[in-house]
């Protein structure tokens, strides 16, 4: 299978690109972002295309997309009024408050992974390796030191990819009381530095 990897998507590929968010990440999120409808609604919303790399197959068809965040925005940087437009006021304020156990404080410097996402029909091919490279490629064409991303205790396949591709482990959050909302119960923070010539 030919695969290429690019920067962003268009308006048209917005629905093809909360669909595969979702489906890596409503694991985590659907006790929060939940039902289904109203998840996709969200995120075919809030997704920013301009910080996003996205594979596609010969065809076009959009088969992945990796998101990150600098200081400069992220991939998913919806507010309270995008969470009220999907759940209604009192819906967005406490989700709100919940996924604020989520976020990252980002150094100079940093590129924050935001998440890899692979169609299920298009995994087991390399298709979440070429998202990771392409990831640390565009690191070191913005001039950033490091990459850094979480990997939760119950996704150990990824963990050994980040690892094989010289993630090395930098410490571990918890989300105690919230671990039966999200799911899991740790979070490994993981961190790979440019180097000058990759």
């Amino acid at each position: 299978m030919t695969v290429s990897v690019s920067r962003g998507f268009s308006p048209d590929e917005r629905a093809r690109a909360a669909e595969l968010f979702w489906q890596a990440f409503s694991g985590k999120l659907s006790r929060v972002m939940g039902p289904d409808a109203r998840g996709l609604a969200f995120f075919e919303r809030v997704l920013n295309p301009e910080f996003a790399l996205v594979a596609r197959d010969a065809d076009g068809r959009m088969l992945g997309l990796a998101g990150y965040k600098t200081r400069d925005g992220g991939l998913t940087q919806g507010g309270l009024a995008d969470l009220a437009r999907v759940y209604g006021w009192f819906g967005a304020l406490w989700r709100g408050l919940i996924l604020s156990v989520l976020e990252r404080d980002l150094k100079p410097g940093v590129f924050q992974m935001d998440g890899i996402c692979v169609a299920a029909e298009a995994r087991g091919q390399g298709v979440g390796t070429l998202l990771l490279r392409a990831i640390k490629d565009e690191a070191q064409r913005l001039g950033m030191h490091e990459v850094h991303l979480d990997v939760i205790d119950t996704n150990p396949r990824a963990r050994i990819l980040y690892e094989r591709e010289g993630f090395q482990v930098i410490g571990q959050d918890y989300t105690g009381p919230f671990k039966h909302l999200f799911g899991f119960s740790s979070a490994t923070k993981m961190r790979w530095v440019v180097l000058d010539g990759g």
